[in-house]
């Protein structure tokens, strides 16, 4: 899950804090079974492709 993360653009770094989180809002039961280690494959997970813009043009 955590490699899954690092490549989402919903994995934010926050510079104050120091440490990156997720930026989706997690309901009960997702977030007991993401602290758990249950989860396969977010359902939120967003690819962070840089170059999308750049292929466009």
């Amino acid at each position: 899950m955590a490699l899954q993360c690092d490549m989402c653009s919903n994995y934010i770094y926050d510079e104050t804090e120091d440490y990156y989180y997720c930026n989706v809002n997690l309901d009960e039961d997702d977030m007991y079974r993401f602290m758990k280690g249950t989860v396969d494959s977010c359902s939120f997970f967003c690819a962070d492709d840089e170059y999308r813009l750049a292929r466009k043009q």
